[in-house]
């Protein structure tokens, strides 16, 4: 007697990959945390009191207001400049306080879990963390003040990164809310100067 053939069973469904882009997303919240906790667990005594005064002048602007005064009162390009890097300032401030924040409304980092130093505390801001709306302001004053002025484009660059460290330093931020605020800096600028740039007379007219 010839024998049947068994009827294949179905070969149950493979589970549902996982979302790769949250996956991704999920990786990089990792690395950002990991990365802020590092900062936290650092010791550094000699730059707790210099970064902590920093991030505190770097409010509402301040040094940026303060090197655009300088800047307006020599005529020309470094007026130019001044212009330019006060734009920068609003168009960062508008959109990472007014769109950035209220769109994303990242919780701030838990600066006691994570054991930062009391030396090195500045106020914890009300506000969402991401961006960074200290650094987007610097970067973009700084952007669009060196490419209209280049003499001052290096300080003003390294001045906007040591601003940006500060607010992970103090534990107010983390590292990827900063490097967000500094892209938001960088497109600013951008259309700063574009504005500054279309009010100009035209040349040869």
């Amino acid at each position: 007697m010839t024998g049947t053939t068994p009827t294949p069973t179905p070969a149950s469904a493979p589970a549902p990959a996982s979302n790769p882009v949250r996956a991704v997303f999920r990786d990089l919240l990792a690395i950002d945390g990991a990365v802020y906790a590092a900062v936290a667990a650092t010791p550094t005594p000699t730059l707790d009191t210099g970064l902590r005064r920093l991030s505190r002048a770097a409010n509402h602007s301040k040094i940026s207001f303060a090197v655009a005064a300088g800047l307006a009162l020599v005529p020309g390009r470094p007026r130019r400049a001044a212009l330019a890097g006060v734009g920068a300032v609003a168009v960062a401030s508008a959109t990472a306080n007014l769109l950035g924040k209220r769109l994303v409304r990242r919780p701030r980092p838990d600066r006691e879990a994570a054991r930062v130093v009391v030396a090195r505390h500045v106020r914890m801001p009300d506000s969402a963390s991401f961006p960074s709306g200290h650094t987007a302001s610097a970067v973009a004053f700084a952007t669009a003040a060196g490419v209209a002025f280049p003499p001052v484009a290096v300080p003003l660059h390294v001045l906007a990164m040591a601003v940006g460290y500060s607010r992970v330093h103090t534990g107010v931020h983390y590292p990827g809310d900063v490097a967000a605020g500094a892209l938001l800096g960088v497109a600013s600028a951008a259309v700063s100067l574009t504005a500054v740039a279309s009010l100009a007379p035209a040349r040869g007219k």
